[in-house]
């Protein structure tokens, strides 16, 4: 197996572990009644075993091919903080404002905007797509919590946790797929 297939394995086996973990926060953020409540927890399950097996794939290939790219390791960093400030930031003058039932929201649009960044650093373009997805899911939850009864946090849960995990599951069968 070449040193590239190999990095690109593990890059989709990291992809996995880091979806899938947060796929499953996203998923147990809504409350809900049953039965949506019990295939919120199957969503939660199925993107915790997505993501033992993303960590699985990864360590076993921790060592072999081409060396990490550690110039990239300096901007995902920065990205990642930038993220968490903005979404920290954002969710204290929301909450400030009185509107905490949309703090999911504004870090659901953090979470789907960090993508953007990340689709070129990562190598991997599929992000975009992915980054749209997650905005217009906080739009959807913003106009259905502001127009309906329905909670903003049980769109964006249920909608992030949805795409995220099928990126996630997308991202191993990528990596399992012969070559």
């Amino acid at each position: 197996m070449s040193d590239l297939l190999i990095a690109n394995r593990r890059q989709a086996g990291l992809t996995a572990l880091y979806l899938g973990i947060f796929a499953m926060l996203w998923f147990s953020v809504p409350a809900a009644e049953q039965p949506l409540r019990a295939l919120l927890v199957v969503g939660s399950i199925v993107a915790l075993l997505t993501a033992v097996a993303g960590g699985v794939l990864s360590a076993r290939l921790r060592g072999a091919g081409s060396p990490r790219d550690r110039a990239a390791d300096r901007p995902y960093l920065l990205i990642v903080v930038a993220e968490f400030v903005a979404a920290g930031l954002g969710a204290a003058v929301v909450a400030a404002a009185g509107w905490s039932e949309y703090v999911p929201v504004l870090v659901c649009l953090v979470v789907g905007l960090h993508f953007f960044p990340l689709a070129p650093l990562l190598r991997d373009p599929l992000l975009k797509p992915l980054g749209v997805a997650i905005c217009l899911v906080a739009a959807a939850a913003l106009v259905t919590g502001l127009a309906s009864g329905v909670s903003a946090g049980l769109v964006v849960g249920t909608g992030a946790g949805v795409f995220l995990l099928g990126y996630a599951v997308q991202a191993l069968v990528r990596a399992y797929r012969p070559a």
